[in-house]
Formats: C-alpha cells, sequence, structure tokens
C-alpha cells in the first residue's frame, strides 16, 4: 500500500466552463449567419452572380489591357444589362454593366453579414438578407446596414467574353 494521499483532482472553474460554452455557442451563430448561399446562382439578368470590367480591361475600376490570356470565362457581354447586372455564386463574384460597354465586378459577398448579393436593377446591387444596396458602378454602399463597399474583382473583356482575372 502507497502512502500516497488521495486528493481530487481540481476540475475547472464552473466560470471557465461556462465561458467556454458561450463562447462555442457564439462562434456556431456566426457562422450559421455568414453562410454562403450557393443556390443564388440565377440565368436571369437581374439576379444570380456575376462580375463586371470595362470593356478591354479588368473590372472593379482597375482597367488592363485586353487579351489577358488567363481567366475562367463567366458571361458574353450580352448576358449583362445595362444598368444591371448578373451573380455568380460559385465564383464569388457580381459583374454588372453600370453604362454601355463598361463592365464591373465586386465580390457577390455582403460585407454586412456575409450573405450572397442577388438583385442587380437601376444600377443598384441588393442583399436580401437586410437590404443592404451597393452601387453597381463602385461598389459604395447606397443604403445599409452594411458600412463598408463590396471589394472589387478584377475581370476583364476579350471580344464579347467576360472573364475572371
Amino acid at each position: 500500500m502507497t502512502s500516497e494521499s488521495l486528493h481530487p483532482v481540481p476540475a475547472p472553474a464552473r466560470r471557465t466552463v461556462v465561458a467556454a460554452v458561450g463562447t462555442a455557442g457564439l462562434a456556431v451563430a456566426l457562422t450559421a449567419c455568414g453562410s454562403d448561399n450557393k443556390s443564388s446562382d440565377s440565368t436571369s439578368p437581374n439576379s444570380g452572380s456575376g462580375a463586371s470590367a470595362s470593356s478591354g480591361g479588368t473590372g472593379g475600376g482597375d482597367n488592363a489591357a485586353a487579351g489577358n490570356a488567363g481567366g475562367t470565362v463567366l458571361a458574353k457581354t450580352t448576358d449583362i444589362p445595362e444598368g444591371g447586372g448578373k451573380v455568380f455564386a460559385s465564383q464569388g463574384v457580381v459583374v454588372t454593366q453600370p453604362t454601355a460597354g463598361t463592365y464591373k465586378a465586386f465580390s457577390s459577398k455582403c460585407t454586412h453579414q456575409g450573405c450572397a448579393v442577388k438583385g442587380i436593377a437601376n444600377n443598384v446591387i441588393t442583399c436580401p438578407c437586410h437590404n443592404s444596396q451597393f452601387s453597381a458602378t463602385d461598389g459604395s454602399v447606397k443604403k445599409g446596414p452594411a458600412t463598408q463597399p463590396l471589394a472589387a474583382a478584377n475581370i476583364t473583356v476579350d471580344g464579347d467574353s467576360i472573364k475572371l482575372a
């Protein structure tokens, strides 16, 4: 027989356990709010995913020379209506045509809580979750609750094809 005394091993304090459970619950809730809605890809001219670029250049305001060899073809220029756009959910971009022949591209992830934007009409990109609205020209916030603009995405226009750069 040993002479060691049997002392209980200290357990974590109740406060520590409650804080850990609360943190885990908050992480789950935030992840659910920012889920990526992959079902938003649509062929409708005023909905779906998309990216934008200027004719012969890249979207998001950075005009580059046409003819960049790389990039995934997103759409034909005729697929993007003037004053509207299209969301390309699987690529995470929205393409707009704010004025004839000018194409712009932005992230399709709303800066408020990460929902995928859907509607593009009258040069306004709308998030369906809380109705934030963004400019189809530069991605800036037109109506909250979002406070940050949509991030610019790079696209190129090569002939009648719009490519993700």
